[in-house]
């Protein structure tokens, strides 16, 4: 959960948010057969968390989600999946999150509307991560990718809520390949081999991915890549058109 650059978000009474509901979108970051996840530094606090943020009153859920993640990305055209509410009773840590608002600045009162329980809705997006242009606001230190056995310890259940969209971006990965758009328009068996081997975290024998992948029915192969030697070039795929 962070609070954003926006007066409503640090008011006594919370106006013009949708208070005890809150959005934290996994943002997955894959290039280059990496995985990575961004993370943020809350200011002035040595404290890690998930670029979260708060619902306006009159924004539909998905489009909060949205927003938040262009606002700490600058993408406006990223596949986002809700994923899992996350309402544990004592979830909440008001001494955390009094210290974060020490760190920006500001002095909480006891009954401030945000130390009391809230809900977080998950959300995950995976996207190349060289598309990007961090842009943290003033509440934040920084914004940075790490690899998952880097990932500094987090606040609250933000640890929690990364490996559960993570579980489920795998369980899910088949159906939702095309939305995520990872991929060049055209691309190879290996490719798509690789993709699935860093994301799943297993090696997988070549010949039965490759006959998964064209069970699937959604893929076209198209023709051979220009490598000199035309009998060893692999085929090129695309994804079929969804419209």
């Amino acid at each position: 959960m962070l609070r954003q650059n926006d007066p409503r978000e640090i008011s006594p009474h919370g106006e013009g948010l949708v208070k005890g509901v809150a959005v934290d979108p996994v943002i997955f970051g894959f290039h280059e057969g990496r995985l990575k996840v961004l993370i943020i530094e809350h200011t002035n606090t040595c404290l890690y968390a998930l670029p979260g943020g708060y619902i306006q009153e009159k924004e539909d859920l998905d489009e909060a989600a949205k927003r938040i993640l262009t606002m700490r990305t600058g993408l406006s055209a990223v596949y986002l999946e809700q994923f899992h509410v996350f309402g544990k009773y004592d979830r909440n840590d008001a001494g955390v999150v009094r210290q974060i608002l020490i760190g920006q600045g500001f002095s909480p009162a006891e009954e401030h509307w945000s130390l009391q329980r809230f809900i977080s809705v998950g959300y995950y997006a995976l996207v190349d991560y060289t598309r990007i242009e961090l842009t943290p606001d003033p509440t934040t230190g920084r914004c940075e990718w790490f690899e998952f056995d880097q990932i500094p310890p987090l606040i609250l259940d933000h640890r929690l809520i990364i490996d559960k969209a993570l579980a489920t971006l795998r369980i899910n990965l088949d159906q939702l390949l095309i939305g995520f758009n990872l991929l060049p328009e055209l691309f190879t068996m290996g490719d798509l081999h690789t993709l699935y081997e860093t994301i799943l975290d297993k090696k997988l024998l070549s010949t039965n991915f490759q006959r998964k992948m064209l069970s699937l029915g959604i893929l076209e192969r198209i023709e051979k890549k220009k490598t000199g030697k035309a009998h060893k070039a692999p085929y090129l795929y695309r994804f079929k058109s969804t419209t």
